[in-house]
């Protein structure tokens, strides 16, 4: 039984995570390299440490930007490999690269510990309400013991396979999520320029076979209404989707879609910094009149 948790990576979806688990029940402590991110999770009530003197726990929360960080906290530091109580449970929840995933997941089962990928979906807002949706590489028997921390943190949580297999699923996702929102850019910027309103444009294109969750939910909620605060940034989509196309080529797959978009979402670094929020790349399409008609006319109601 899971009931001591540490969480590893104390950023926006890290952070939500822990307090989650914590509401619901779980001995949790937190760690991050960086003392602002632990000293946020002490303010919340749950304890934290620095990496060398982390408690031992049954289960470790990974949520890291890259698999060299998950590398390092496995092989150094931490060093969960060698630090780890035997039996005790990892699941890395970030998006990270399938073919390293699975090398470090043998690794984790010669030591002794269980291996799940879970990388998420959902962001931030997704991992403070225990709304996540988790895409879960590796053993049946492993799934089902880490069930109820799983089911903490998420209303969907779907196995796809052996290990590696939720993070090759992931970057899939994230692929056709990337390509969504530069099709869905220039759908509404042909309307527009039509004559079609942006919203109406984005309902017909959601009564229709059209319509995805980029045109149901990223467009209404963080493009038309100018907020640009999803909490997932350029940056961690271009890296994505590097990994993706990595792993289609390592794949021998032929020349499609894939390179066009990763090469669009590169095409912009002088415009569009890695920081800023991932659906300002429909500003490569739409203008920011089109962008802000929806405010203007509020504004003026108001």
């Amino acid at each position: 039984m899971i009931q001591s948790i540490t969480v590893i990576g104390l950023g926006n979806m890290g952070r939500g995570m822990a307090l989650t688990l914590h509401r619901a029940g779980f001995e949790v402590q937190g760690t991050d390299i960086a003392e602002p991110a632990r000293q946020r999770l002490e303010a919340d009530g749950i304890a934290t440490a620095p990496m060398e003197s982390l408690a031992a726990t049954d289960a470790y929360l990974l949520s890291l930007p890259t698999s060299a960080q998950v590398r390092e906290v496995l092989e150094s530091r931490p060093g969960l490999l060698n630090r780890a109580p035997a039996g005790s449970l990892i699941v890395d929840t970030s998006t990270s690269d399938p073919a390293e995933s699975r090398e470090l997941a043998a690794r984790v089962v010669d030591a002794g510990l269980a291996w799940l990928d879970a990388p998420v979906s959902g962001g931030p807002s997704g991992a403070h309400s225990g709304q996540l949706g988790m895409l879960i590489g590796g053993q049946p028997d492993t799934l089902e013991r880490a069930r109820p921390l799983l089911e903490a943190l998420a209303a969907r949580i779907t196995h796809v396979g052996d290990a590696g297999s939720g993070h090759v699923v992931k970057l899939a996702n994230n692929f056709l999520c990337a390509a969504h929102l530069l099709t869905t850019a220039e759908a509404v910027a042909m309307a527009s320029r039509a004559g079609v309103d942006p919203e109406a444009c984005l309902q017909g294109l959601n009564s229709g076979s059209g319509r995805s969750a980029v045109s149901e939910v990223n467009f209404p909620r963080w493009v038309l209404s100018g907020a640009f605060d999803s909490g997932f940034t350029t940056g961690l989509m271009r890296k994505d989707l590097r990994l993706a196309r990595q792993a289609a080529e390592g794949l021998g797959m032929p020349e499609g879609l894939m390179r066009a978009v990763v090469d669009a979402w590169h095409d912009d670094e002088p415009a569009l910094d890695d920081s800023d929020d991932f659906n300002r790349i429909v500003q490569r399409m739409l203008s920011t009149d089109e962008l802000g008609a929806r405010n203007r006319e509020e504004e003026t109601r108001s």
